[in-house]
């Protein structure tokens, strides 16, 4: 809210309190008692804030799991070619997921003061990063090292919740929070398809049957498209 000073007849000064929005017209129906949060759902609208916000959200948190889950259909040939044991393997595993919960915590309050939409692209690209690194791997520790930054796409959960909370009201938020949950989860099997039954296979005839290059290589794409 912004605060401007008027005069009166009597040349006194009285507050006058206005208010400043960006939009003034909306394509749903909103709550001004609720800061103008939308009160429906429409999935068939693009439109500025409400649906553009929902429809980015769950996109993005579907890619983040694209570079999230990029490597884990790759694991087998990874182990086998870099000689590693099942539970170097399992630690990377745990390391990537424990990077996430640390990460969480940190992006809570950072929505709070940046906004979600800036820190979701932030977190994108400081994912695609070490996803693109895929290929330069030569260890087991290498892998958990690459893992663990990986797995700051994790913590876009915080982001993708936090940015359709702040719009829509408390009526259908819940809705609307559950399905791009639920989309952005979605990420986790399709990437297995598209990983594992078509890019990794497309890569190896690509490499001329050399399964090494292709895993190592076959990561630029998820990192591309984050």
């Amino acid at each position: 809210h912004s605060h401007v000073l008027l005069f009166d007849l009597d040349n006194s000064l009285l507050p006058y309190q206005t208010d400043w929005k960006k939009y003034h017209n909306y394509d749903v129906i909103v709550d001004p008692d609720q800061d103008d949060k939308a009160t429906e759902i429409k999935l068939t609208s693009f439109e500025r804030p409400h649906m553009r916000a929902f429809h980015y959200s769950w996109s993005a948190f579907f890619i983040a799991f694209f570079i999230w889950f990029a490597i884990s259909p790759l694991l087998s040939e990874i182990r086998d070619d870099l000689r590693l044991t099942k539970g170097e393997v399992w630690t990377s595993s745990i390391v990537g997921v424990g990077g996430t919960i640390f990460v969480r915590f940190l992006v809570g309050p950072l929505c709070d003061t940046v906004g979600p939409r800036v820190l979701f692209t932030i977190m994108l690209i400081a994912a695609a990063i070490p996803t693109a690194c895929t290929g330069l791997v030569n260890s087991a520790t290498g892998l958990a090292i690459l893992r663990l930054f990986i797995g700051i796409a994790g913590g876009t959960f915080v982001t993708c919740q936090y940015w359709t909370s702040r719009m829509f009201t408390k009526e259908v938020v819940g809705t609307a929070n559950a399905l791009v949950g639920g989309w952005g989860n979605l990420g986790a099997g399709v990437t297995q398809l598209i990983m594992g039954s078509a890019l990794y296979p497309l890569f190896k005839v690509l490499c001329n049957d050399d399964s090494e290059l292709a895993w190592r290589t076959v990561c630029i794409v998820p990192a591309v498209v984050a």
